[in-house]
């Protein structure tokens, strides 16, 4: 990426996140609410991920989870017993995503780009896949809609942890090392428009090209 495509970006990250945060502040405000009372725990869920050149930060969540004991799993797969009923419903509409336009606005994270990684993943990474880890981390990209089915897909194998590392996980850093590679500003914009609306999603994939062709 050129020094215009990084300023581009990250430009415009700050004045949707801004506009996204005025718009939407009641409404974070208000899953907040419900998922503490739904959880019994603060409502704001923070982990640390690895972010542009491989240094930590926390990113911010609305709470869709509780404790279940005998459950450690760092994969989350489709009807997984640590969501509540009602943090599921948050998860299918993204409201559980929210609160990283916070993350966004103070740089920690761009709208669309790799979605940030555990400690064990990104940090890992050799070679010229590292180029990953030279954009911020996003909320949306190419391998997040190549794998909108993901936790429906992990619960149908046997050993989830094991196949998202060795499978799933080495083809979204083939699809994300793609993305910046072959990245354009206005690309960004379609991967945001097929993230919310869904019903278009194949043909704007198709109109990019082949980046989620797994």
């Amino acid at each position: 990426m050129s020094d215009w495509q990084y300023f581009l970006k990250r430009g415009f990250d700050i004045c949707l996140a801004a506009f996204g945060l005025i718009a939407f502040g009641w409404l974070i405000l208000i899953c907040w609410v419900i998922s503490t009372l739904d959880t019994r725990q603060n409502g704001f869920y923070t982990q640390q991920r690895i972010g542009r050149n491989g240094v930590p930060f926390r990113i911010i969540k609305i709470r869709t989870m509780h404790h279940v004991k005998g459950v450690t799993s760092v994969v989350t797969t489709r009807g997984d017993p640590r969501i509540t009923r009602i943090g599921s419903l948050m998860r299918r509409f993204k409201l559980d995503e929210l609160p990283q336009l916070i993350n966004v606005l103070t740089g920690q994270m761009s709208f669309v780009g790799p979605r940030p990684d555990v400690s064990g993943f990104a940090d890992l990474l050799q070679g010229e896949d590292r180029i990953i880890l030279s954009v911020r981390p996003g909320i949306t990209g190419p391998a997040t809609l190549a794998f909108s089915n993901e936790e429906e897909m992990l619960a149908n194998c046997d050993d989830p942890e094991r196949y998202n590392r060795e499978v799933v996980y080495q083809i979204k850093v083939r699809i994300n090392r793609q993305y910046i590679q072959e990245y354009r500003f206005y690309k960004d914009l379609l991967y945001i428009m097929a993230t919310l609306l869904p019903v278009l999603r194949r043909q704007v994939m198709s109109e990019i090209g082949g980046l989620t062709e797994l």
